[in-house]
This record gives C-alpha cells, sequence and structure tokens, in this order.
C-alpha cells in the first residue's frame, strides 16, 4: 500500500498546565500542504476534542488519514482513538516509538477515583499495539532501523503499519506529518510561553 494522498499528524508540546497541539497536513511526497493548532489541558482530559477542533478548524475534506504522535500526551490526557475516528470519519492510528508493558501501571500511580476510572476506560478502549518492521537499514548497514509501535482505529492495522512505513522518510524514524508536527507543536508551545 502506498501512503494515503494526504495525512493529517498531530503531536502534542507541553508546558506547565497547557498542551500545544500542531497539525500538520503532508502530501504523499513530503510536502507539507497545511497547518493548524489547538490545545489541551495537561493532566485533563480534553485531548481527543481539541484533536477533533483542530480537524475541524482545518476544514480539509482532502485528508485521507490521520495519525497520532502516541495515545497519552499531556501527562496521561488519553486520546480516545474510537471517538476521534467517528468524529473525523478518516482512518485513524497512534504511533509510537518505543517498547511498553502499557500504561495502565502508571495511570494506577497518578490518578484514583473517577480521574483513574474515565482514563482506564479510554485507555481500555483502544485496540492492542502492534509492532511495525521499518524495512531498510539502521545507523550503520549491519543494524535493522527500530521498529515503531501502531494503534489503529477505521483501518486494518497491516494497512495503516504500510501507510505509516510510506511516511517515514530516509534518515528518520518518525512518519513526516508527526515529525512535522512535533516540530510545530514545540514552536507554538514556546511562541505562547505561559506568564
Amino acid at each position: 500500500m502506498t501512503p494515503p494522498s494526504r495525512t493529517l499528524g498531530i503531536a502534542f508540546s507541553d508546558g506547565d498546565r497547557t498542551s500545544r497541539l500542531a497539525g500538520a497536513i503532508v502530501r504523499d511526497d513530503g510536502t507539507l500542504d497545511g497547518l493548524g493548532f489547538d490545545a489541551c489541558t495537561v493532566g485533563g482530559t480534553d485531548a481527543t476534542d481539541a484533536a477533533i477542533a483542530l480537524f475541524d478548524d482545518l476544514g480539509r475534506e482532502d485528508v485521507r488519514h490521520v495519525a497520532v504522535a502516541g495515545i497519552a500526551p499531556a501527562w496521561f490526557n488519553v486520546v480516545d482513538l474510537s471517538r476521534l475516528r467517528d468524529a473525523v470519519n478518516r482512518p485513524v492510528y497512534a504511533v509510537s516509538y518505543e517498547e511498553s508493558p502499557g500504561l495502565e501501571p502508571a495511570l494506577r500511580e497518578a490518578f484514583d477515583g473517577e480521574a483513574l476510572a474515565q482514563r482506564l476506560d479510554a485507555y481500555r478502549s483502544l485496540p492492542p499495539r502492534a509492532r511495525v518492521e521499518r524495512g531498510g537499514s539502521g545507523p550503520t548497514v549491519s543494524d535493522p532501523p527500530e521498529p515503531v509501535f501502531v494503534r489503529a482505529v477505521g483501518i486494518e492495522t497491516d494497512e495503516a503499519a504500510a501507510a505509516v512505513r510510506g511516511l517515514i522518510r530516509e534518515g528518520f524514524r518518525r512518519p513526516e506529518p508527526l515529525r512535522v508536527a512535533a516540530i510545530a507543536a514545540s514552536a507554538h508551545r514556546e511562541a505562547t510561553t505561559e506568564r
């Protein structure tokens, strides 16, 4: 499968109280084709709403897939991938870069009561992570590149994995829409630093 013609990558950059979101629309040839911004609360439960608002504000019907950098940005502000998929009516996948035993122990350590229950519900609703081998070579010819991990909703996992592989440019680990979105989110946070 070739990458979709346009993918919206959404990344977060945390401040003390506010996480800045950036959405980068990137064409399949790697060209940046649009940017949007929003914000959510660090430690809150509004990351999904912010991602939906960002998509709506962009108003880009030509976006074919939505990729999110991780599922628990902004200090465990868990993104509900199914709700995001339903709202944007596009395939949605979250991409992460590290092996993990899962977030449940960390959530239980950081929260209790209703705050914990809300996050556990969102976390448990997520599809399982699939390991995606990237192909190509790592830093040296004998090293394989590090894998990425994908959770997909509204698209088969193998199709999402192929799309993610197709969006990773030589020499980088992140899919291009997420790499650009992360740079833009960081710049947006720096430009709007809380005083």
